[in-house]
């Protein structure tokens, strides 16, 4: 057999002992440049769609994501990598959508405006409510939303919010790059609680809980065009509420009555973090992003399960060598019905599953990229989290029960 031959034959192999997957080719993406049929995106080039399933292992279920440069179309694919249903959300790309307990679809939707938070790819701007034929419930818009918007217990709907800081406050802001504010201006979080007709019934802003001499910018190299940077939001089973904050690295517990924080979790055990997720036996699990880590050398990132009551981590996933793993911003995890934890590896769109032990059974790349605008090269398959729901929860969400 010639080295040609061989060639041929292991790639055959290779081939072959990969699941299927919905990538695309170069000329069919527009991946490739003139004069070569090379994808010229790393990401796609790697190989998109299911790429690896242990289904003795994996948790069952359908896998609900929504691309961040997308058409506005909500993705529900099977462990085999196929799609299984689709939603087709209005104010595309926006941000993301799930599953209600009512099994209707929540989604945070992006209406640009001309503010710095409204030129930002982190924009939001409308949420909105729809069934299992995308039909729409009702929408309210706020043009201060950014990034997360929940529907609560009561109805209502949360939205993490910002604006300009206070003069008198930005002033006492610490950290970052000196003279990056936006016109002189510092922008920081609130949060805000509307009905679903829009009318405003609750407000928390972040300035008057937290002193900025104790939380500066963590990290030197970002602008202090903000100064909190909220990510997340989430409602507790008592009606607290816990909002992640980026830029300071750090996670609050609001108490609903009284607006005061009475728990936090910050550096050096997080880094940047997004998505805390409550468990039902009280911990929190965290995607813990890390791209300045003040105990470490380099980045990396990592899932931890985190015992509030002893600020401990009691459970995490991360690689045997640690750079292996690591997406700088968005990105989210979920604990599975059988133990397992789902993880959205969200800059590259890659959505993985691992046992209690760390064993992969399950790994789907994100095969939409965009925008279609763009060069090849910038084009990207971001998802900013990711939701796995059992055969109930999609019967419920399809009114068979």
């Amino acid at each position: 057999m010639t080295r040609r031959e061989f060639a041929v034959s292991l790639s055959a192999l290779s081939a072959a002992a990969l699941p299927s997957s919905p990538t695309m080719t170069a000329q069919s993406s527009g991946g490739s440049t003139p004069g070569t049929t090379v994808d010229q995106n790393p990401i796609r080039r790697r190989g998109t769609g299911l790429r690896a399933l242990d289904a003795a292992k994996a948790s069952a279920g359908l896998t609900l994501f929504a691309p961040m440069h997308g058409d506005g179309t909500v993705y529900l694919v099977d462990l085999n990598g196929t799609i299984v249903h689709t939603w087709r959300m209005p104010y595309p790309p926006g941000l993301y959508g799930y599953l209600t307990d009512r099994g209707t679809l929540f989604y945070n939707g992006k209406i640009p405006n001309e503010t710095f938070l409204g030129k930002t790819p982190f924009k939001g701007g409308v949420a909105l409510e729809a069934d299992w034929d995308g039909r729409i419930l009702w929408e309210v818009r706020q043009p201060n939303h950014h990034h997360d918007g929940r529907l609560l217990k009561n109805g209502n709907v949360l939205f993490l919010c910002a604006t300009e800081l206070p003069a008198g406050i930005a002033r006492r802001v610490q950290g970052g790059q000196p003279g990056t504010e936006v016109n002189g201006r510092i922008w920081a979080d609130y949060l805000l609680e509307v009905t679903t007709d829009g009318r405003p019934v609750w407000e928390w802003r972040i300035w008057e809980h937290l002193d900025p001499a104790e939380y500066p910018i963590a990290f030197a190299e970002n602008t202090r065009s903000e100064w909190t940077h909220g990510n997340a939001i989430v409602e507790l089973a008592n009606g607290d509420l816990l909002i992640s904050l980026r830029n300071i690295s750090t996670i609050l517990k609001i108490d609903r009555k009284s607006g005061g924080v009475v728990w936090k979790l910050g550096a050096p055990m997080l880094s940047g973090q997004h998505a805390p997720t409550p468990l039902p036996n009280g911990d929190i699990l965290i995607f813990d992003n890390g791209p300045h880590r003040v105990d470490q050398t380099f980045p990396f990132s990592r899932v931890i399960e985190v015992n509030p009551a002893t600020n401990q981590i009691v459970w995490k996933f991360q690689e045997a060598f640690p750079p292996n793993f690591y997406s700088d911003r968005i990105s989210n995890a979920q604990r599975l019905p059988n133990g397992n934890t789902l993880i959205n590896e969200g800059q590259f769109g890659r959505f993985f599953e691992v046992t209690p032990a760390g064993e992969v059974v399950w790994e789907y790349v994100n095969p939409y990229f965009g925008p279609a605008s763009r060069p090849p090269q910038t084009q990207t398959n971001s998802v900013f989290r990711v939701y796995r729901y059992t055969e109930d929860e999609l019967a419920r969400a399809r009114h068979l029960i």
